[in-house]
């Protein structure tokens, strides 16, 4: 293989990856000293000149004329005078010999070796350009290609036919896709696994929910309006703290449009995500009110020590502030940064609820005692609840909760 084909089949293959020209003969220029480092142990009396279009190499070594007798004889950079004048009958001791060296001088073992290495190093200057592109972009939309769904992943391609991986833990649970798909999701995070980059998306960022939010309000998009905080349980609830920096602009009506036109396209792009958007206020007891919506607070008791805050209100608002599942108290938790305890307001009326002080002959005190400390003080509050919440907002187990949760079902059998 002559240089002119070694240069021109590796010129081809790096413009086909877009690599740039200097780039491009940079790595030439490396692999080709590589060469001559193992040929003659030394490379800084060589010159590597490529010219990437023409297909041209050439290669010079410079040495310094010294007499047949001289000390410096064995120096890399330096030849004797009889040896030079072999090259050139003409010179003299002190000149430079200025030698092509052909790509052939190195043996074909060699230059197929080049070749390989030229091909690794642009596959390997191609990886760290896309971790760079992707490291970049990371917080931004994408939109992919579904091209294979796996069990514990979705594997995409972007339009320069790039790998992109949605892991399921970053899929939205009623996500469903097939190949062919276009999928719209978030760069999460940029990876690096044995040598190979890994550009990770995701549906269930809340940074995903913001940059939907910045696509279609136009406000937000300006810098009108501000998203000051987002939680979601992703697919099923979402609450979004807006504030506007435009006393003429309700941030609230405008993130959500005519008639409900602009949120509409993102509840569908979350698979029906009920979308909750409120006006960010520093007043707490403001901020609560709004985050539990549409539950209405009769009134609330911040304890500053313990980070929680108690809420009274109706017994018929207490389902609609704890929501399907628990999402609503849970959420309203996390956007206020306080963990929130809610309480029936005792009327003084005919309820058909039960105080769990009832059931102390069935319950120990110390379980109810646990349970009030959270803000459930009768039956009807505890059964509101999942298992699971049950377990997440007190010190109880699992044991436990199914034999409370069984006592107070009986009661209303």
């Amino acid at each position: 293989m002559d240089s002119a084909t070694l240069i021109e089949s590796f010129a081809d293959f790096a413009k086909k990856k877009n690599i740039d020209r200097p780039t491009m003969i940079r790595i030439l220029e490396d692999v080709f000293k590589t060469m001559i480092r193992k040929k003659y142990n030394y490379d800084d009396n060589f010159d590597v000149i490529v010219n990437s279009e023409k297909g041209d190499l050439e290669i010079w070594r410079f040495r310094e004329i010294v007499d047949d007798n001289s000390e410096d004889i064995w120096d890399h950079d330096k030849i004797s005078l009889s040896e030079a004048k072999k090259i050139e009958p003409d010179f003299e001791i002190g000149e430079e010999v200025a030698e092509e060296i052909k790509l052939e001088d190195f043996g074909r073992r060699a230059v197929l070796t080049a070749r390989q290495t030229l091909l690794q190093k642009v596959k390997d200057l191609e990886k760290d350009l896309l971790f760079q592109k992707y490291k970049e972009r990371v917080g931004e939309v994408v939109v992919a290609e579904v091209y294979q769904v796996l069990g514990r992943e979705v594997l995409l391609i972007d339009n320069d036919n790039n790998e992109l991986s949605l892991p399921k833990n970053e899929q939205i649970q009623k996500d469903r896709f097939r190949k062919g798909d276009s999928v719209r999701a978030i760069v999460h995070k940029v990876e690096t696994t044995n040598g190979n980059p890994k550009i990770v998306l995701s549906r269930t960022a809340p940074s995903f929910l913001e940059r939907l939010f910045e696509n279609e309000v136009p406000e937000i998009f300006d810098g009108l309006i501000t998203i000051k905080k987002i939680v979601r349980e992703p697919g099923e609830r979402a609450k979004v703290a807006v504030e506007s920096y435009d006393e003429r602009i309700d941030p609230v009506g405008a993130c959500v449009g005519m008639k409900g036109s602009r949120i509409h396209s993102i509840v569908r792009e979350l698979k029906n995500e009920n979308i909750d958007v409120i006006n960010y206020t520093d007043n707490l007891e403001l901020f609560i009110s709004r985050a539990l919506s549409p539950a209405k607070v009769v009134r609330m008791e911040a304890n500053e020590d313990s980070g929680r805050v108690a809420v009274f209100m109706k017994p018929d608002q207490v389902s609609l502030a704890i929501g399907k599942g628990g999402h609503n108290i849970r959420l309203a938790s996390k956007l206020v940064d306080k963990e929130i305890d809610v309480y029936r307001e005792n009327e003084g009326g005919a309820d058909e609820d039960v105080l769990l002080s009832e059931f102390s002959d069935e319950i120990d005190q110390w379980i109810i005692d646990e349970l009030k400390r959270v803000g459930l003080d009768t039956a009807m509050s505890v059964l509101a609840l999942s298992g699971e919440e049950l377990m997440r907002r007190t010190d109880l187990e699992e044991e436990t909760i199914e034999e409370i949760i069984k006592i107070l079902k009986q009661e209303f059998e």
